[in-house]
């Protein structure tokens, strides 16, 4: 079972004002729940424990967009930093799909794969997928199904966060960051109705903020 760190029901998190947060998401967030260094901490592991357990073949690692290009960023980075200062490394590509499942904080039950006709291109090779973060874990069962398709030599999963909910299909990923209480969260590129990537830190999320900028 994947290692990760939990961030329990009832933790009280950390004040705004501790922080540097954009003035004008201020109104709207409760708490920080997870800070920018320690997300970048525990990205740094994560790379580590990927190239041990898949180093020595040639990966694609796929960032499921646009939630999980900032984690996938970082991430390739630690991985290039493992590779140039190594005696073993690991040729490295990417690419790219794109996932849409919610409306507002709602999940639609409805999973819609964009660029799904590319898959065809990871036939028999290493793939890393990259993600921002597992709820009910039916989205990525829809994905995992797709590229069982195209036949890849093997297939690994990389969530950030893992949610904790009664929702949840049981589905888990390879590597897990964060396991993370059923609340509605948004930074570092997890958005609610594209709102909130640019925000640094993990916070979450205030119910007069959905209301604000629901669609």
């Amino acid at each position: 079972m994947a290692s990760y760190l939990q961030i329990a029901d009832d933790e009280e998190g950390h004040d705004l004002d501790l922080f540097c947060v954009p003035r004008h998401y201020e109104n709207d967030l409760d708490k920080v729940i997870i800070p920018h260094g320690l997300i970048m901490d525990r990205t740094e592991r994560l790379a580590r424990d990927i190239i041990r357990d898949m180093g020595g073949h040639h990966i694609v690692a796929l960032c499921v967009l646009k939630g999980g290009y900032k984690f996938f960023a970082d991430l390739l980075d630690y991985i290039k930093a493992l590779n140039q200062n190594s005696d073993k490394s690991v040729p490295l590509t990417v690419d790219f799909i794109r996932v849409k499942s919610y409306c507002n904080d709602k999940s639609t039950n409805s999973v819609k794969v964009i660029g799904g006709d590319e898959l065809s291109n990871l036939a028999g090779k290493n793939v890393l997928i990259v993600e921002d973060i597992v709820e009910t874990g039916r989205t990525m069962q829809t994905l995992l199904s797709l590229l069982s398709e195209c036949n890849p030599k093997m297939v690994k999963v990389v969530s950030l966060l893992v949610k904790r909910t009664p929702r949840s299909s049981g589905y888990r990923p390879d590597y897990i960051g964060f396991e993370v209480p059923d609340a509605f969260l948004v930074g570092y590129a997890l958005d609610y109705n594209e709102y909130f990537r640019d925000l640094s830190h993990i916070c979450i999320l205030n119910d007069q903020a959905k209301e604000k900028y629901k669609v």
